[in-house]
């Protein structure tokens, strides 16, 4: 089994691609308009409409709910990303800050409020785990 992405269910599909595209650097694939996915090397982030839940069950998923996942991106420079965001993001948990577990992680959420967590390794043991 691989994990290959994950999926924000959202009222405004083109408002959140549009931010993640942004914050990323990644250009989103578009399949409908309801529907579109910002791939990496790694994994995929889909982001569908709401209008796409009832294909699954309706109201098993809402939009602008999440209390409880934190969306991570490996990135090269997490305080570089963090000058590149100020002024876009406008919502910023923590600046960069080195974690006890060897990453330097900048925290903020997205136009729908789910965390998202931009972090570069920096102790060797972080580093060695994260080696691409």
């Amino acid at each position: 089994m691989d994990f290959v992405s994950v999926r924000i269910i959202t009222g405004d599909v083109a408002r959140l691609v549009a931010f993640y595209e942004r914050a990323t650097g990644v250009s989103a694939h578009w399949s409908t308009e309801d529907f579109a996915e910002l791939r990496t090397t790694s994994a995929t982030l889909a982001i569908g409409s709401t209008r796409t839940v009832p294909l699954f069950a309706p109201g098993s998923a809402r939009p602008a709910d999440n209390h409880s996942v934190i969306l991570e991106f490996l990135v090269d420079d997490v305080d570089g990303v963090y000058e590149n965001l100020t002024g876009f993001v406008e919502d910023f948990v923590n600046e960069p800050t080195t974690m006890p577990w060897g990453n330097r992680a900048l925290l903020f959420r997205d136009p729908d409020g789910n965390l998202v967590n931009f972090f570069t390794p920096v102790t060797p043991s972080a580093v060695e785990k994260f080696a691409r």
